[in-house]
């Protein structure tokens, strides 16, 4: 029986990763950015699982509708200051229902831990980041699917999305920092070298 190609592309990559010196105390902290609807959140579920397991913390579980992309202190003061001490980490998760942070998150300071959304490259987070990944797909063409998906009772929430996106990656853009693209194809994925020059 042969293996599945996606599971052998994702391990290899997830080798790589594990292989990386560590970026936050003992943890590889690894980013998946890329644009809304670009497919971050499946990669990185995918990647995690190729990883044994590894945790995944969610931009959408720090952002708030009053700080769409400005969760980074808090993310720094729940998150990277624990793991870099080598201690379990505890985040509040923001309920985009009742507009409020609810219920209580732990992270062990695992090898490798993710985390996946749009800004997460940004340049306050890379200096503890052991890798940038990025979602290689236009921004139209993300924005389209993560309409699609999310259906028209969000239409206006994504108008509002679509200019405070532009706004953050015209400031603050990860791309250009990536180590790898990642690429989804009608298969699987394909990673390759991004523009920074670690990869």
């Amino acid at each position: 029986m042969e293996a599945d190609p996606v599971d052998e592309d994702l391990t290899a990559l997830a080798g790589r990763l594990r292989a990386l010196p560590a970026s936050c105390g003992p943890v590889r902290l690894i980013a998946v950015d890329g644009h809304a609807g670009s497919g971050k959140s499946t990669f990185a579920g995918r990647l995690a699982q190729a990883l044994g397991g590894a945790p995944v913390v969610h931009a959408d579980d720090l952002a708030t509708h009053e700080e769409l992309f400005g969760w980074d202190e808090r993310f720094r003061e729940q998150v990277v200051a624990p793991l870099s001490r080598g201690e379990r980490a505890h985040y509040r998760v923001y309920d985009w229902v009742r507009r409020e942070f609810g219920e209580g998150r732990e992270l062990e300071p695992k090898p490798v831990v993710l985390i996946e959304g749009v800004g997460t490259g940004r340049r306050a987070l890379r200096p503890y980041l052991a890798c940038l990944l990025w979602m290689e797909l236009a921004r139209e063409h993300s924005w389209e699917r993560g309409q699609l998906r999310d259906g028209p009772d969000l239409s206006a929430f994504w108008d509002g999305w679509i200019r405070a996106e532009r706004r953050h990656f015209a400031g603050d853009p990860s791309r250009p920092y990536a180590d790898l693209l990642v690429h989804q194809g009608p298969v699987g994925y394909e990673v390759r070298p991004g523009q920074s020059g670690r990869s």
